[in-house]
């Protein structure tokens, strides 16, 4: 890692601490933290050490200050004993959690490395430059940093399960769980390395014995509230979603860093939703903007909020999309309702992702709609809108998408019967069914098996392309590959082993040309899959659209049918990966399908 210039306590560095924090990206890691409870009383007991020093009173004020969460004040007293001794390696220390509390970890990382310079034996020091160096995306640093702290103290627990999350974020998932392995060898008591061995299983798509491992963590110590959050996670995703909820309430009780806090409410909005208490699960929803949440994106407007409530007649609007590109089309049902508000004098402005621009200015002729642009900052990531720039203060209100959420599908009864919100060319709707004339025979059915996104055990929400057989046997059906990435292994499986020829329509980028896909799959005569974008854009534009979905798919929204979608028929299996009777129940109605 670069080293900065050494900072005084005058410098800009040190003096920045007053102003206010920008957002950085945390995460739920199992990794510790130079706030939380322990590590503050073990700084605690060595500044008690240090009562000979004139400026321990300063310490002592800053470390009090760090335990009641006010960073700013701890701030403020470390750079007072700093100005008293600028070469005080503890003081160094606690300006360096202050700048960790404000969200600033560049500054944090830079102090770090001062008292690091004056304090080289002191054992935290490296371990918290590395858990630093891990959250700002430097993982292989980070891993570094962790190996050469255990070099250092070998059977320090908290240094194994550190370097185990370097590991496991780099996939590197059987040396983490050997790096966890061996420090439960030497102490089988330790619950944070039980709670990362099961964040590890539950990284590899396997919740069920990740649970084993979080209720292990929670057997050794009830109070590890990121365990009992990860625990929750867990249920939700195999389908126990009240049992969810309990497990993450009761997370949210233990918890005392607004980060944790934040990262447990945004946790907590899926599983209300999921509970069908929609309106409360938006309004948790917005901890994903919270400028201390883990994955927070600040999108840069300079303009004010839209917030429930605010009058839109005849105002000018910027909505901003967010989250996945399926995301920004699911959020865009409501945007009908968004140019209703406005009424006739008002303007809507849409920045979305650059290939969904075509489709959704066909599909809001009367407003502008440019491409956001993300870049990360210092480990935080920040959206922009490059393509109203010199114009925004034309702009009323702004809105990231998804908080209009809490207005306008605050039940489901407010989620409108609409035929489509998105608008496929209609010239090359009629050209895809031209080109469709010259595929194999029989109704022509797309494809979707698996998504293109690998990370966070994401697979475990699709089904192995071997249970695909009972569907893929149906009769009169000329199967169209909609699978955007390398599929390739799969259509050849397919051919091989059970004799049927997937159709790949030619002349498309699947993944690139969203807008000729939209047109693809409305000249289709159904689609099947899983939910990806894919699927997302086909069933917006009114494409007939059969789900297989899974047991805590949250936009479901606590119902069997997916209310965005009024024409989409939803298949659930009856439990988490069982996925042998939803084929077989999607094969039957395929074939009466295919025979109507």
């Amino acid at each position: 890692m670069p080293r900065s210039a050494k900072p005084t306590a005058t410098s800009p560095l040190a003096l920045e601490s007053r102003t206010a924090p920008t957002p950085a990206r945390l995460s739920a890691e199992a990794m510790g933290s130079g706030a939380d409870r322990t590590a503050l009383n073990k700084l605690n007991a060595a500044i008690g050490e240090l009562k000979a020093l004139a400026v321990q009173p300063l310490l002592q004020s800053a470390v009090n200050a760090l335990r009641k969460e006010d960073h700013q004040r701890g701030a403020e007293w470390a750079i007072k004993a700093l100005e008293q001794d600028e070469r005080s390696g503890f003081a160094w220390y606690m300006l360096a959690i202050a700048r960790e509390m404000a969200g600033d970890f560049k500054g944090s990382i830079t102090c770090y490395e001062a008292a690091i310079a004056l304090l080289p034996d002191h054992a935290e020091l490296a371990n918290n430059l590395g858990r630093l160096a891990f959250r700002l995306g430097q993982t292989p640093v980070a891993e570094q940093l962790f190996r050469h702290f255990l070099a250092r103290f070998p059977d320090h627990p908290e240094g194994a399960n550190n370097l185990a999350c370097a590991l496991r974020s780099q996939s590197r998932f059987d040396e983490a769980i050997a790096v966890l392995k061996s420090a439960l060898t030497k102490d089988p008591s330790h619950p944070m390395v039980w709670n990362t061995l099961g964040t590890v299983m539950a990284e590899q798509g396997d919740p069920l014995n990740a649970l084993i491992f979080f209720d292990e963590a929670l057997r050794q110590d009830e109070s590890l509230a990121k365990a009992r959050y990860n625990r929750g996670n867990m249920k939700m995703a195999i389908g126990e979603i009240e049992a969810s909820l309990v497990d993450c309430e009761a997370a949210l009780a233990q918890v005392t860093l607004e980060s944790e806090r934040q990262m447990m409410r945004l946790s907590r909005s899926t599983i209300l939703i999921n509970l069908g208490r929609i309106g409360e699960g938006w309004d948790d929803y917005e901890a994903r903007l919270h400028p201390q949440f883990a994955d927070s994106t600040q999108f840069i407007t300079d303009r004010p909020l839209w917030t429930p409530g605010d009058h839109l007649t005849g105002k000018s609007l910027l909505v901003i999309g967010e989250q996945g590109l399926g995301d920004e089309i699911l959020f865009a049902n409501l945007l009908p309702d968004v140019v209703e508000a406005l009424g006739p004098e008002g303007r809507l402005t849409i920045a979305v992702e650059p290939r969904l621009i075509p489709l959704f200015q066909r599909s809001f002729p009367t407003a502008e709609v440019g491409a956001h642009a993300t870049f990360t900052h210092e480990g935080r990531s920040m959206r922009t809108v490059p393509f109203m720039a010199g114009r925004l203060e034309s702009v009323d209100l702004c809105v990231p998408m998804g908080s209009l959420l809490r207005q306008f599908r605050r039940a489901v009864s407010d989620f409108p019967r609409r035929e489509r919100f998105l608008t496929a060319d209609p010239a090359r709707v009629a050209h895809w069914r031209e080109v469709l004339t010259s595929a194999p025979a029989g109704k022509k059915v797309g494809l979707l098996w698996k998504s293109a996104v690998a990370s966070a055990g994401r697979h475990r929400f699709f089904s192995p392309f071997e249970q695909w057989a009972p569907i893929l046997a149906t009769q009169g059906v000329c199967f169209v590959n909609l699978q955007y990435g390398d599929c390739a292994q799969e259509i050849e499986q397919a051919r091989r082993e059970l004799g049927v020829d997937i159709w790949t329509p030619p002349g498309i980028d699947l993944k690139k040309d969203l807008d000729d896909l939209a047109a693809l799959t409305c000249a289709l005569d159904l689609t099947v899959g899983f939910a990806n974008a894919t699927s997302n854009i086909g069933a917006a534009c009114g494409a007939p659209c059969w789900l297989i979905s899974t047991p805590g798919a949250w936009p479901r929204v606590g119902t069997d049918h997916y209310p965005w979608y009024p024409q989409m028929r939803v298949f659930l299996p009856p439990g988490f990966q069982q996925w042998d009777a939803v084929m077989v129940e999607v094969a039957e109605a395929l074939t009466q399908f295919a025979g109507s």
